[in-house]
This record gives structure tokens, C-alpha cells and sequence, in this order.
């Protein structure tokens, strides 16, 4: 009870005279100065609320263990050079660290002195701080917060700001015993429109309420849940798009030369890889040479790994591929041993630990909408992967290599017949599979770690994508990738990310069984071998 009548006299002095707030600030030093942990967490609440133009830095100094006591009950603030001064005063000191000793914090303290720091942060003039520091306070629900609150919501002209403030001062409330009934239920209503998980922490931490708020409050959480499920549905969905945008970006190439030329290229896995280290190549050449524009990294990177992946693919089908048409085991066996010596070479030359690739700063960071995190890097990969399906695409339908590929996938007889080099479309065909790859590896490169068994991680799933989806078909590549990856995404919360992949491999085998040529065929060679 004493606790609570001395709030009120904190509120009271707040707008008392000077010569009232300064007593209030040396009675607040003299309880840092006490070996109670309790007086000491009520000399930070003190110390918050008496205007004392150096609470923030002593109480900055105490959270970062930089407060120190003499023996005559002096503070002062030891910074990390060995400089001394008076806590007070901020005047420099002369004190030997033999005659210093630190003031301590346990818990309590602790959520004080956030608690305090929030209070004395909700006067802040940027917008973004006064908005973490009632997020702070919300977090904290500490009733001696409520003075400041007040005054700072009277003042406050952001409308996102001052709703938080809001929230916070809610949440203070339902936990000074003092407070009507009538406010409680108010407050409640106010966590139950915040909806998110700390405001059901808040309400299932409240004991000792009357009935009625007790039953609002179990009446809120069971709403809170039900939007907390929803938007887990949502984060799922996102999560499953973005794994999908990235199964298309490693598949859309391996759809291109399995349904014009029937090869089952075990190295595809490894142009990934190539794009990836193509990315790591660009961001340290820049970094060296063009520090000016090295956040434009990643726009460079693309169309490199995409020219370098390409021609080490068409040099792969002119050198190894070419030979081995009409025989897929013969051909599956050479790629998987292919596979091992790109990833041998890699590793030969940027050794077999990982390689830190950068994220620029436009892609970093995050946004709220509600309950959902949307990642800036996702999202930027689901746009890049649906954008390169749509350069591909135009590719396919609008270019003189796009009607040759369609006429060779069709049938390669008449092709041919037509006057059609067929041997120069089988490598430029594995030549532009290849260079999506790459671009893939640039977006994996964001995501996942790069290193030399990079492409293995997504070859069995890209392939599970292609033959899901259709083989050739880009159409059926994109909904079979987006469907697995919302699938995997849902039943990983069930059984387990392993355990997950396995149903899914499961169902798609039942689904093939049904429809052995995918979910939309391709009509013409591809299709009938």
C-alpha cells in the first residue's frame, strides 16, 4: 500500500514547484545509494519522475553497470577510459577506483530502469522513439509510468504514437490495485483491440480482479487467440510463398532443358551454387574497387552470374551432354559426377567453409502488417522470382529462340527438317536453363548460406517441382512450387521440417501415380519419352 501512496505523491510532486521536485531527486539518489534492491528499484521510479536533468544518464549508467558508490554515499558514473564524475552534478571527479564500488541490479531493478528509461523517452522528439519508448513501458506494466503517460498522451500529435501510449497506459493500469473497475474493463477492451501477443501475455498475468473484469478478460484472450491463429495462417502462407518463389527460381531452369531435351542434369544444383559464388565475387571486387556504388551490388551480381552460369552450361552440353542423348541413366550418371567436380573446384578454389554474402541495406529489415512479419529479403525474392518467370516466359513466346525451343520440344524430327539446327538449340537451351539457375543462386545467396553444397539442398526438390507441375511446362513449374512450399511450410508446425518433407514426398508420389505426366503435360517429345 505504501508503494501506491507514494505514486500519488510522485504525481503530485511532478507538477509541484522546484524546490519540491528537487527533494524529490536527492531523496531518489539517496535510495541508489541503499543496499536494498527494493529501494533501490523505487529510487529509479523516483529518480524518472523528478525532472532531475540527469536522470536519464545515471539511470543509463546504473542499466550499463557504469554507477559506482563511495563511502559517504556519493554516486558517480565510471565511463570505459577510467574517467570519473559526479552522477549529480555530471562536474568531473578525482576519485580512485579502490574507493568505488558499483551499485547493484537484479531483476526487479532491471524492469524498473526499462520502465524508467520509457517514461523518460516518451518526451523524445523524434516520432520512432517516443514510439518505442511506450512500447517499452507497454512491456514493462509498471503503474508508476502512469503520470508520465498521461502527460505525454495530452501532448502527443502522432495518431500511431499516441495509441500506443494508450495501450501502454492500459496495461499500467490493470496492475495498480487503486484503479476502478470501470477503467480496468476499458483497459481490457484496449489489449483486446491491440490483439497481438504481449497484449495476451498481459491478460493472462492478471490475478486478483473482480469478476467481471476476470470475465472480460477471459472473453478477450479467447478472441486474441483466434486472431493470433489467423495471422499464423497468414505468416505460414508468406512463409510458404517465399520457399516456393525460391523452388521456382531453382527449378525454372531445370524445367527448361528437361522438357526440350529430356536431360536429367544432376548439376543444375551446381549453377546455383556458381550464382551464388558469382555474388560473393561481385560484392568483394566492389567493395575493393567501387566502394561509391556497393549497394547496388546485388543488381550487378544478377545479369554476371546469369552470363556466367550460361556459358558454363553450354560449354557442359557441347563438351558432355551431346553424347549422350536417348540414354537418361548414362546421362543422370555423368551429371551427378559432374556435379562432384564442380563442387570439388569450388572448394579448391574458395575453400569449403562458408562465404559471407552481404544484404544491402534496401533489402534488410522488415514491416508489420498487424501480426505478420514480411521480411524485405522475401519479398524482394518473391518479386525477382516472379519476374524472372515473366522475362522467361516472353522469352519462350516472343523471340526466334523461343520458337525455335517450342518447335524442337514439339517434335525435333520436323524440327530439324525445317531447317532448324537442332544441336545449337540443345545448347543454348542448356545454356539459358543454366543462367536461371544462376540468377537462383543470387536470391539464394540472400537466404541461405553459400558454400559448395549449396545446389544440393534444392535439386530434389526442384525436380519434385518439375514432374509435380508438368514437365516444360513454366505454368504448372510456378503452382507446383508455390503449392509445395505453402504444403511444406503447414505441415512443418505438425511433424517436423524432415518428417514434413517426407509426407510431401509421400503425397506427390500418390498424386503421380494418378497423373503420371503432372498436374499440366506437355504435348509433344518431351512428354512421350
Amino acid at each position: 500500500m505504501f508503494r501506491w501512496l507514494a505514486l500519488a505523491l510522485l504525481a503530485v510532486l511532478w507538477l509541484a514547484p522546484g524546490p519540491g521536485r528537487a527533494q524529490l531527486a536527492d531523496e531518489a539518489l539517496t535510495a541508489l545509494t541503499s543496499t536494498s534492491f527494493n529501494s533501490i528499484r523505487e529510487g529509479v521510479e523516483a529518480l524518472a519522475a523528478s525532472g532531475h536533468p540527469r536522470a536519464q544518464s545515471i539511470i543509463l549508467a546504473l542499466q550499463a553497470g557504469k554507477l559506482f558508490l563511495r563511502g559517504d554515499k556519493v554516486l558517480f558514473i565510471k565511463d570505459e577510459d577510467g574517467s570519473v564524475i559526479e552522477a549529480a552534478t555530471g562536474a568531473a571527479a578525482d576519485v580512485p577506483a579502490s574507493a568505488l564500488k558499483p551499485v547493484r541490479v537484479n531483476n526487479a531493478v532491471r524492469g524498473a530502469i526499462d520502465a524508467a528509461l520509457g517514461a523518460l523517452r516518451l518526451f523524445a522528439p523524434d516520432a520512432a522513439a517516443r514510439l518505442q519508448a511506450a512500447e517499452a513501458v507497454f512491456r514493462s506494466r509498471d503503474p508508476a509510468a502512469l503520470p508520465a503517460l498521461q502527460r505525454a498522451m495530452a501532448s502527443e500529435p502522432d495518431a500511431k504514437v499516441k495509441r500506443r501510449m494508450e495501450q501502454a497506459h492500459a496495461t499500467a493500469l490493470l496492475f495498480l490495485p487503486e484503479a476502478k473497475e470501470s477503467d480496468r474493463l476499458a483497459a481490457v477492451m484496449t489489449l483486446r483491440a491491440r490483439g497481438d501477443i504481449e497484449a495476451r501475455s498481459t491478460l493472462g498475468n492478471l490475478t486478483g480482479q473482480t469478476q467481471a473484469v476476470a470475465e472480460a478478460a477471459a472473453t478477450a484472450i479467447t478472441a486474441i487467440d483466434r486472431n493470433l491463429q489467423l495471422w499464423s495462417l497468414l505468416q505460414s502462407v508468406f512463409y510458404g510463398l517465399s520457399l516456393g518463389s525460391v523452388l521456382l527460381l531453382a527449378a525454372a531452369g531445370l524445367a527448361i532443358t528437361f522438357g526440350v531435351m529430356g536431360v536429367i542434369n544432376m548439376a543444375h544444383g551446381e549453377m546455383v551454387m556458381i550464382g551464388a559464388y558469382v555474388t560473393f565475387v561481385t560484392q568483394q571486387a566492389m567493395k575493393a574497387y567501387l566502394p561509391g556504388i556497393y549497394q547496388a551490388n546485388l543488381l550487378f551480381a544478377i545479369p554476371l552470374a546469369f552470363i556466367v552460369a550460361g556459358l558454363i552450361g553450354i560449354a557442359i552440353e557441347r563438351t558432355l551432354i551431346r553424347w549422350l542423348y536417348g540414354r537418361p541413366l548414362e546421362t543422370l550418371l555423368a551429371t551427378w559426377g559432374l556435379s562432384l567436380v564442380l563442387q570439388q573446384a569450388v572448394r579448391s578454389l574458395f575453400g569449403a567453409s562458408n562465404r559471407d554474402v552481404d544484404t544491402p541495406a534496401w533489402m534488410s529489415g522488415a514491416t508489420e502488417l498487424g501480426s505478420l512479419t514480411l521480411t524485405w529479403n522475401r519479398m524482394y525474392i518473391i518479386l525477382f522470382a516472379f519476374l524472372v518467370l515473366a522475362a522467361l516466359m516472353a522469352a519462350l513466346r516472343y523471340t526466334s529462340l523461343g520458337l525455335r525451343m517450342r518447335a524442337v520440344t514439339q517434335n525435333r524430327q520436323m524440327a530439324a527438317a525445317m531447317g532448324i539446327r537442332t544441336p545449337w538449340i540443345d545448347a543454348l537451351t542448356f545454356g539459358l536453363g543454366s543462367g536461371v539457375a544462376g540468377m537462383a543462386g543470387v536470391a539464394l545467396s540472400q537466404i541461405d548460406n553459400v558454400s559448395p553444397n549449396l545446389g544440393q539442398n534444392y535439386i530434389i526438390d526442384s525436380f519434385m517441382v518439375v514432374v509435380f507441375g508438368g514437365v516444360g511446362n513454366l505454368w504448372g513449374t510456378t503452382l507446383g512450387a508455390l503449392t509445395l512450399g505453402i504444403v511444406n511450410k503447414f505441415l512443418e508446425p505438425v511433424a517436423g521440417a524432415v518428417l514434413g518433407k517426407i509426407v510431401v514426398l509421400i503425397l506427390l508420389i500418390l498424386f503421380i501415380q494418378r497423373r503420371p505426366r503432372g498436374m499440366f503435360p506437355l504435348k509433344g517429345r518431351a512428354a512421350e519419352t
